[in-house]
């Protein structure tokens, strides 16, 4: 697990770097503070006390994302190339099939390491956030958390059949999370059946959500725009701004979160390491 001290020290690293950028680092800082310990997911370099380069493994399934930084007095060193290095030295022990490299669309550092290396373009991701839209109340939708056995099961095959993960691949993840207990897990019903999930994270001041998917036999009947306004409702009643992510490629989803009142503010690129 990671001190509080080592938190502080990449969070300040990352105020940095992203001020001198310009952009946004995906540094999944809720993962970062409920890390088990079991395996090494993050990598450190020093210069005289001061922290100066950071890159952080994190697991979905049956892929590892990798997304690192290097403070700009520091650059041009080898720095970063020496933390991928011993990542990549980690992840070979896995058992992963995918390794996906994130970097900030506008970062011209990033594109310039990962010429570099042996990979390819995959997908780009918008960060959206909820800015405005009417929050319609829609009792025929009902959002509860997931507590029993038997949601757990419905979730595992949710997973399995909107994100393409394998049984055993969604097992280990939902798992893990709930191990975690880093975020809220709901099941969406609709006529009194299990019509699809949602995850949200609290952190930071900031609620974000996650693993939303709709059973594909019940998707286009407006399940998912009223269980997303049912939820942004929720989380604006706390007092949080409401975050998501969403694939480029996923004209649907976008569609339908900015029909919600999300707008596209950041995006990001992920580039597929070809070992």
């Amino acid at each position: 697990m990671l001190t509080i001290e080592q938190l502080q020290k990449i969070k300040e690293l990352k105020l940095v770097c992203e001020k001198e950028g310009g952009y946004e680092l995906k540094l999944n800082e809720d993962m970062l503070e409920t890390r088990d310990g079991k395996s090494k997911e993050d990598f450190f370099h020093y210069e005289e006390g001061q922290l100066v380069g950071f890159l952080g493994c994190y697991g979905f399934g049956n892929k590892i994302e990798m997304t690192g930084m290097v403070h700009p007095d520091y650059r041009r060193k080898g720095i970063f190339t020496k933390l991928f290095a011993e990542a990549m030295g980690e992840v070979k022990k896995w058992n992963i099939s995918t390794i996906l490299l994130n970097a900030p669309s506008s970062s011209q550092g990033a594109k310039e390491f990962l010429k570099k290396i042996p990979c390819t373009f995959e997908v780009a991701e918008y960060q959206m956030k909820w800015d405005a839209g009417e929050l319609y109340d829609d009792s025929t939708i009902t959002i509860r958390p997931s507590t029993s056995k038997e949601d757990f099961e419905a979730e595992i095959q949710l997973e399995v059949a909107c994100f393409g993960f394998t049984e055993q691949e969604a097992r280990s993840f939902n798992e893990r999370i709930k191990e975690l207990n880093s975020e809220d897990m709901f099941i969406i019903e609709a006529e009194g059946r299990t019509a699809g999930k949602i995850r949200v994270s609290e952190t930071n001041g900031e609620a974000w959500i996650y693993g939303f998917a709709v059973s594909p036999e019940l998707q286009g009947k407006g399940i998912g725009r009223k269980a997303l306004t049912k939820v942004v409702k929720m989380e604006i009643k706390k007092g949080l701004p409401v975050f998501l992510e969403v694939e480029a490629r996923n004209a649907h989803a976008l569609r339908l979160y900015e029909s919600c009142g999300f707008s596209s503010y950041h995006s990001q690129d992920y580039y597929k390491y070809e070992s």
